[in-house]
């Protein structure tokens, strides 16, 4: 669906809503809630279309612009290595900052403009989580690279389902340890 919505949306406008989305309705499955897929997700879609484009697409366009500088500098050759390393590393941290994003909307109420932020934050605090989301997205991303027809098929729905449990787990401990210190 998460395609599907996306390619509706002519792209650039149905990226956002399909994210949140997708995103809002692994949240719901990881709790065991039981409802009707697409028009849940049709709901969501356009309830989320003017936030969720707002959340996710200034993120896409520094993604895009980030992989189109890696792979402008590696055509360069050796000289540009310390861009291109420093490209990479940019591309890295905003993989690793944007694992956190989706899963967060779709468990917290914050206003727009502190989800990146928040995001940022736990996968600064948190890095043997971010670290894990990391590793779990490099794994996906292999699988799809040796066997491209997985992407329309499962890799996207797998990573939001997979990434979506693990932060609901992430959070949840998050959440233990700060009612634990309150309490101390």
């Amino acid at each position: 669906m998460w395609i599907v919505f996306t390619l509706a949306g002519g792209v650039v406008l149905g990226l956002g809503p399909s994210t949140m989305a997708a995103y809002t309705l692994a949240r719901r499955h990881a709790r065991g809630e039981s409802f009707q897929a697409t028009r849940e997700f049709w709901a969501v879609y356009r309830r989320e279309f003017v936030r969720g484009s707002l959340l996710v697409l200034p993120a896409a366009v520094l993604g895009v612009v980030l992989v189109g500088d890696y792979l402008y500098l590696s055509a360069l050759g050796p000289a540009s290595g310390a861009l291109r390393i420093a490209s990479l590393v940019a591309l890295v941290a905003l993989a690793g900052v944007g694992a956190q994003v989706g899963p967060l909307y779709a468990h917290y109420d914050l206003p727009l403009r502190a989800y990146w932020p928040k995001a940022a934050q736990l996968a600064l605090l948190r890095p043997a989580s971010s670290v894990l989301l990391l590793l779990a997205l490099s794994a996906i991303a292999s699988a799809t690279s040796a066997a491209p027809i997985l992407a329309p098929l499962i890799s996207f729905g797998g990573w939001i389902s997979l990434n979506t449990w693990l932060c609901q787990r992430f959070f949840a401990e998050n959440e233990a340890r700060l009612l634990s210190k309150g309490n101390s």
